[in-house]
């Protein structure tokens, strides 16, 4: 579930210039931008909650890594919220719109990374909704450098979810 207005939360539709506020863009600098993207009035979501941590283990085959590619992890979540409560009807429109979204990734051919979408019930202000936790993952032969490619990742995906008229 996400839990939209939680005590934390920081309005970046509203106030984009307090993103410097959340500790994780200080751990992942590229997720400030991709943030104020994706909270910009001409994005078709808005974000509330998000995360970076180190993964205990990801299958190599799965981002296309060599051993030595993946001496280091990192990853971060992100729970999005359509603008538009009619965009996501019901489960079923959440569910096709969040694999085509995939399917897209998919066709872009990122080595050493992976996104994964999870569509959750979203609790929000005026009732409940549903929403969609983002995963993703790169790999680096160094701290530096799976930084660094994860910050691609976001700045991949951030680009291909503001063009999209719908989320």
């Amino acid at each position: 579930m996400i839990e939209a207005n939680w005590k934390g939360f920081v309005d970046l539709c509203a106030y984009p210039d307090r993103v410097s506020e959340l500790t994780e863009c200080g751990e992942l600098p590229a997720l400030a931008e991709a943030l104020v993207r994706l909270n910009a009035a001409d994005s078709p979501v808005r974000t509330c909650k998000v995360d970076v941590f180190i993964p205990e283990w990801i299958d190599l085959d799965e981002i296309a890594a060599s051993v030595g590619d993946a001496a280091h992890l990192i990853a971060c979540y992100i729970d999005l919220l359509p603008r538009e409560k009619t965009t996501w009807f019901n489960l079923e429109a959440a569910e096709r719109d969040c694999k085509q979204v995939c399917s897209q990734l998919g066709t872009i051919g990122l080595s050493r990374c992976r996104v994964d979408v999870v569509v959750r019930r979203a609790v929000v202000a005026d009732g409940d909704d549903l929403g969609a936790t983002v995963y993703l993952t790169a790999s680096g032969s160094t701290e530096a450098d799976a930084k660094s490619r994860l910050g691609e990742c976001l700045n991949v995906f951030t680009k291909m979810i503001c063009l999209r008229r719908v989320y």
